[in-house]
């Protein structure tokens, strides 16, 4: 394989973010990613607390987001709410820009927005991913087209303290032609734009739309080193089953040349 389980694993944030979600299925969900040991799962901050819990004694950290899923809430009470969640016990946050503002072109609030964020996680040692939600920013805005635009949102979430900047955040419903709500999330371009347009001390994390093994390895490949996801199992399963094949198929050819060795 070209990466190992634990490569792999440790890039998982396991999405628990469901509007629908339940407790029950919320713990369960946290006993998946401790069973699979991924980096993280990924909490609404009512359940920071319990994922807390429940995860104490595996190296599986809890982040919480903050702004969810619009960024619309005030700085203030952005900056509430990442202290309230690192207190309660996560130690990484997903805060969502304010979008309209970062289209409209005030950069100095975005910037101080995700500055906020930041120190607050900073102070308590917890780490923030920054999400600009890249469904919604296709046609530019501020005067720039699309791909300039994320550029200029990735230079100013560095110089505001940024750990990751983020893709999405998998709700990011945009209205089609037809009427019905739709989205991509993370792509490949935009993966490789963001990874280019930040420092090497900035990470960079998918979200939204990788379902499968081949993809979460075309996301490292791109040098992301987090990927939201609630496929989790599924492509943790995928990779146990090749593996196991690759094995298999090796076990196999040095039976054989074993054989050839020896004469037959």
């Amino acid at each position: 394989m070209k990466y190992t389980y634990e490569e792999l694993a440790k890039m998982i944030d396991h999405s628990l973010l469901h509007p629908t979600m339940t407790d029950a299925e919320m713990e369960d969900g946290c006993r998946i990613a401790a069973k699979y040991g991924v980096a993280s799962v990924c909490i609404k901050p009512y359940a920071v607390r319990r994922a807390a819990d429940l995860l104490r004694g595996t190296d599986v950290v809890v982040g919480a987001v903050i702004g969810f899923p619009h960024g619309n809430s005030t700085t203030e009470s952005k900056r509430y709410e990442t202290d309230l969640a690192c207190r309660d016990g996560a130690t990484e946050i997903d805060m969502v820009i304010n979008i309209g503002k970062a289209l409209g072109g005030d950069w100095d609030y975005v910037e101080e927005d995700v500055r906020a964020v930041c120190n607050e996680a900073h102070r308590h040692g917890a780490r923030v991913k920054v999400i600009f939600e890249n469904d919604h920013l296709t046609r530019g805005g501020a005067g720039l087209d699309s791909d300039a635009f994320k550029r200029r949102l990735c230079e100013v979430c560095e110089r505001a303290g940024a750990d990751w900047v983020k893709t999405s955040t998998g709700y990011g419903f945009v209205k089609q032609p037809d009427g019905s709500y739709n989205y991509k999330g993370a792509t490949e371009h935009d993966l490789a734009l963001m990874r280019a347009s930040v420092s090497d001390r900035v990470q960079v994390k998918a979200a939204g739309g990788v379902r499968d093994l081949d993809g979460l390895i075309r996301v490292r490949d791109l040098g992301a080193t987090r990927c939201g996801a609630t496929a989790t199992a599924a492509m943790l399963d995928e990779y146990r089953r090749r593996e196991a094949a690759e094995r298999a198929g090796e076990k196999s050819e040095g039976s054989s040349a074993g054989l050839g060795s020896g004469g037959y």
